[in-house]
């Protein structure tokens, strides 16, 4: 572990904001992270700890780490290493790596509430005076209430906030109880739902494109778009995440956390600022205005080969596959369809919002020359790492005669100066949380308006049908979508770079 690497880790300037106000001061931070030895934590959390630690734009900050694993703090430190070795974004070099790893320490969680809270009080005590506390709950949902105990056992309430992993809740009745449960102990203001689908750049320039441009705000509505498709294939499979993912499946893992999340930032209506208040309530409004999810409008499958997955059911009908057909039932998209798509072992991995625009209510143009042909305009955002968007729309071919094809205009923020500057979304998240900022997590009122509208499908769902792994899913979602077509494989690939 001492030889480290010699590419170093670029710090971004404070001022380097994408998107909201300016950021008022932060106070130093100690983050608490469960599930600390855990997937997510590998993968994702201690690289992005260890980029904001390091970094400009967080203030001074201590990691307690703590997981159901019996380690020493050494130990962890080495597991640590790996995970950033591995997965970060940002290389450290040894020096770096030092400074880190010296803001780490680890507390078994069978220690107790008592061990964790002296790990937080010698953090806290090496930050000097006005800490601030950031729990991290990268724990299956079953074991959020036990941490939630825990924390306020070991007095770890007070000048804290939470950040919650989804799902939250089953259903309805669970959402409600689990709400009423953590808020026992947190204010609703202390707690942040994540959905990291949020935390993209390209989610948030779908603000920007609708609030910041007069050209596109006037014509967002059912005048002139014909439908919307929320799209998110995915090429893996289970992943070790067999006794979670059989008792929960494709619409509760992923829809409701997820790509209605992201849907409602399509939806929404202007906020009266660009403010996590405002913009909460503009989300909220397009939940309430979801129509009941009609299982008619639903296509459930499941990968060929599900059931032999170890710590499968033999018999299970879990879906690892989900398309349906939602709408919202207000004044702005009365009538025009929302397409949502996700499953597992399918045929590409991708993360795709497409607007698809009205059709010319006539053709000037003869038979042949190629109008119609590839569908209709499209404005589409890819949430890949990349933040791409895509406008693309007819134009004549060069040559005698007159024929159409199909062209676009893209970008992609790694085409600008301040490609550098891009967070990925667990580190955003984090740094939001910190900053007292909900404008892109998920409040009480809101999922629980989500799972009220989902038990319609969730009390009698359709049957599973199989589907290939490479697949993009049943047939049976070509009639879902009829007289549309998916946009999935797209008729044309994304440029490359120059």
């Amino acid at each position: 572990m001492a030889d480290g690497r010699a590419q170093t880790v670029a710090y971004p300037d404070p001022s380097a904001r994408s998107y909201s106000r300016e950021p008022d001061h932060l106070d130093p931070h100690v983050i608490v992270l469960f599930g600390a030895t855990g997937d997510l934590s590998r993968r994702k959390l201690l690289p992005g700890l260890a980029y904001l630690a390091l970094s400009a734009l967080t203030p001074d900050v201590q990691v307690v780490a703590t997981s159901l694993e019996d380690l020493s703090t050494d130990q962890f430190r080495e597991f640590a290493f790996e995970a950033v070795e591995e997965f970060s974004s940002h290389p450290l070099n040894t020096e770096q790596w030092a400074e880190f790893a010296g803001k780490l320490r680890y507390v078994p969680q069978s220690a107790g509430p008592e061990a964790l809270a002296k790990a937080v009080a010698e953090a806290e005590g090496e930050l000097g005076p006005g800490v601030r506390r950031l729990h991290y709950l990268s724990v299956p949902p079953r074991a959020a209430l036990a941490v939630v105990t825990m924390l306020r056992d070991a007095g770890l309430v007070e000048r804290s906030r939470v950040i919650m992993e989804k799902p939250f809740g089953t259903d309805l009745e669970s959402a409600i109880r689990l709400n009423e449960q953590v808020h026992a102990v947190f204010d609703e203001s202390q707690i942040f739902r994540i959905d990291h689908f949020l935390g993209k750049e390209a989610a948030q320039n779908i603000l920007a494109f609708r609030f910041a441009n007069g050209l596109f705000e006037p014509i967002w509505n059912r005048n002139f778009i014909d439908h919307i498709q929320i799209d998110i294939p995915e090429t893996l499979g289970l992943d070790r995440r067999a006794g979670f993912y059989d008792v929960t499946g494709a619409y509760k893992d992923m829809v409701v956390t997820h790509l209605f999340q992201v849907m409602a930032f399509v939806a929404i209506e202007p906020p009266t600022a660009l403010e996590p208040r405002a913009i909460s309530e503009e989300k909220n409004k397009v939940f309430r205005s979801l129509l009941p999810i009609n299982p008619e409008d639903v296509v459930r499958g499941q990968y060929i080969g599900y059931r032999n997955e170890e710590g499968v059911h033999p018999d299970s009908e879990t879906e690892t596959f989900i398309a349906l057909r939602a709408g919202i039932d207000n004044w702005r998209w009365a009538g025009v369809p929302f397409y949502l798509r996700t499953g597992k072992r399918m045929a590409e991995g991708q993360r795709i919002i497409s607007i698809a625009f009205r059709e010319a209510p006539k053709s000037m143009f003869p038979t042949g020359s190629g109008v119609g042909r590839q569908g209709p305009d499209h404005l589409t955002f890819d949430l890949a790492d990349e933040t791409k968007v895509s406008l693309s729309f007819y134009g004549k071919r060069p040559g005698p005669g007159m024929r159409m094809d199909k062209l676009s205009m893209q970008f992609s923020a790694h085409d600008t100066s301040h490609a550098g500057d891009v967070l990925e979304a667990y580190e955003r998240l984090i740094l939001d949380a910190m900053r007292d900022d909900h404008t892109l997590f998920t409040t009480a009122e809101g999922i629980e308006s989500l799972w009220e509208r989902s038990m319609p499908l969730l009390q009698d769902p359709p049957p599973v049908k199989p589907y290939a792994p490479g697949s993009w899913g049943p047939n049976a979602i070509h009639q879902l979508v009829a007289p549309h077509a998916w946009r999935l494989p797209f008729e044309r690939t994304w440029r490359s770079p120059r």
